[in-house]
C-alpha cells in the first residue's frame, strides 16, 4: 500500500491584533528563507554583528554586550535575573499585573528574597513611592519593573528612576517586550541597567528571539558574582565570548541562524521608518482606536494607556468569548482576552508594529459593529 502523504501545511491568515505575535511581513518572512549558514561562519558572524548594533540603534544604548538570547521575551527575562541576582541577594520587583509577577517568581527561583511593591492592576508606579521602597529595602540589589505591562495595558514612566534605584547602590533591570519599536525607549539617557523585549511584539518578527541590553555597570556586578549562575545556556559570562569576542569567536551554542537573519531585517525596517516616525505611527493608530472603542461603549483600564496594547473593560451585556470566536471565525480577526483579575471582563488589543495600520483599524471596528 502506498505511504499516505503528509498534507500541505496551509494555516489561514489572521489579521493579528491580539497581545502578540502581530503580522509579520513578507520582506521578514523572505529573510527567513534566505540559506542557512554555520553560526561561526564569517559570513554569519557579520550578518549577527549587524544585528547586535541594530538592536543597540533600536534600544538607543551603546552597551557592548547588546544581542539577541535564543528563546522569547520571557528567556530574556531570565537571562537578567539570572546573571544579576545570586542566592541570598534581596531585590525589590514592582508588580502592577502578570509580568512583573514573573519577574518576582524569577528572582525567588534564583534564590532571592524580594520585597514585591504593588499597585492595582491597570495602575503605574510613582517615583516617591519606589523611592520609599528603596529607602526601606537598602540591601536590595537591584529593582526590576515593567516598561510596558501586557496583561493591562499599563505604560509605567521611567524617567527619573534611575537616579533613585543608582544612588541607593542598586541595579535597574527592565521588562520592555511591548515597547520596544512602538513606544520611546533610551536605554542609556534612563540609565538602564539590564533590559530585555521580544521579537514578536512592535518588531513584528517571528517570535523566538529576545534582544537584551546589559550595561557596564552590569557587567561589573556579573563579574563580581561568588557563585556560578544558575542557568548553564542563559549564563552571560560564556555567551559574550561568543557575541562580542574580538580575535575568535567562542562557542557556545548553537544560534538560531535564521532567526537572527528575520531579526536583522525587521530592525532595518524599524530604523529606515526612523524611530521618532515609528512611535508617532503607534501613537496615531491608538488615537483612531480609542476614540472608535469608546464610540461602542468600551473604557480603557488604565490610566497611562500603552499605544501597544489596548486594554478594555467590556460594556455591560457582551459576551467576551462568543465576541472574540465570531472575529476569529467570521472576520479572521485576533485579539486578546483578559488574564487573572481582568479574565472574562476586559480585551487587550495589540495594534504592534507591522499590524498598527488604518487598515487594521477600520477592520476591527467594522468587525465589532457588526458582531455587536
Amino acid at each position: 500500500m502506498p505511504t499516505p502523504s503528509t498534507p500541505p501545511l496551509n494555516p489561514r491568515e489572521r489579521i493579528l491584533m491580539g497581545p502578540g505575535p502581530s503580522t509579520v511581513p513578507a520582506r521578514i518572512l523572505r529573510a527567513l528563507a534566505a540559506p542557512t549558514l554555520g553560526h561561526l561562519d564569517p559570513q554569519f558572524i557579520e550578518i549577527m554583528d549587524e544585528t547586535c548594533q541594530l538592536i543597540r540603534d533600536a534600544y538607543q544604548t551603546k552597551n557592548l554586550l547588546t544581542f539577541p538570547v535564543s528563546g522569547t521575551g520571557m528567556a530574556g527575562m531570565e537571562a537578567v535575573v539570572a546573571n544579576l541576582i545570586e542566592p541570598g541577594d534581596e531585590a525589590i520587583v514592582c508588580i502592577n499585573g502578570v509580568f512583573g509577577g514573573r519577574m518576582k517568581d524569577n528572582m525567588e527561583r534564583c534564590g532571592a528574597t524580594v520585597h514585591a511593591i504593588e499597585v492595582p492592576w491597570g495602575e503605574t508606579f510613582s517615583n516617591e513611592a519606589i523611592a520609599k521602597a528603596v529607602e526601606k529595602h537598602p540591601n536590595a540589589k537591584m529593582l526590576g519593573i515593567v516598561h510596558a505591562e501586557t496583561s493591562t495595558g499599563a505604560h509605567q514612566d521611567l524617567s527619573g528612576l534611575a537616579e533613585i534605584v543608582h544612588d541607593a547602590g542598586m541595579l535597574l533591570a527592565v521588562d520592555a517586550v511591548t515597547s520596544l519599536g512602538g513606544h520611546e525607549l533610551k536605554v542609556d539617557q534612563w540609565g538602564i541597567d539590564a533590559i530585555y523585549s521580544g521579537t514578536q511584539k512592535c518588531l513584528s518578527c517571528p517570535p523566538g528571539l529576545s534582544p537584551v541590553s546589559f550595561s557596564e555597570r552590569a557587567l561589573e556586578r556579573i563579574d563580581q558574582r561568588k557563585t556560578k549562575v544558575q542557568s548553564w545556556y542563559l549564563d552571560v559570562s560564556m555567551l559574550k565570548n561568543y557575541y562580542t569576542g574580538s580575535g575568535g569567536r567562542a562557542y557556545h551554542h548553537t544560534a538560531p541562524i535564521n532567526m537572527i537573519y528575520a531579526l536583522r531585517e525587521s530592525l532595518a525596517i524599524v530604523i529606515e521608518e526612523g524611530l521618532e516616525n515609528r512611535i508617532a505611527r503607534h501613537r496615531e493608530m491608538h488615537l483612531l482606536l480609542r476614540k472608535g472603542l469608546e464610540e461602542l461603549g468600551f473604557s480603557y483600564i488604565p490610566k497611562r494607556s500603552l499605544c501597544t496594547l489596548n486594554c478594555v473593560a467590556l460594556p455591560d451585556g457582551i459576551d467576551d468569548a462568543a465576541i472574540r470566536s465570531r472575529l476569529l471565525s467570521e472576520y479572521d480577526i485576533e485579539i486578546g482576552g483578559g488574564l487573572g483579575v481582568f479574565a472574562g471582563k476586559a480585551w487587550r488589543i495589540g495594534l504592534m508594529g507591522h499590524s498598527a495600520t488604518k487598515r487594521n483599524v477600520a477592520t476591527l471596528l467594522a468587525a465589532l459593529r457588526d458582531v455587536m
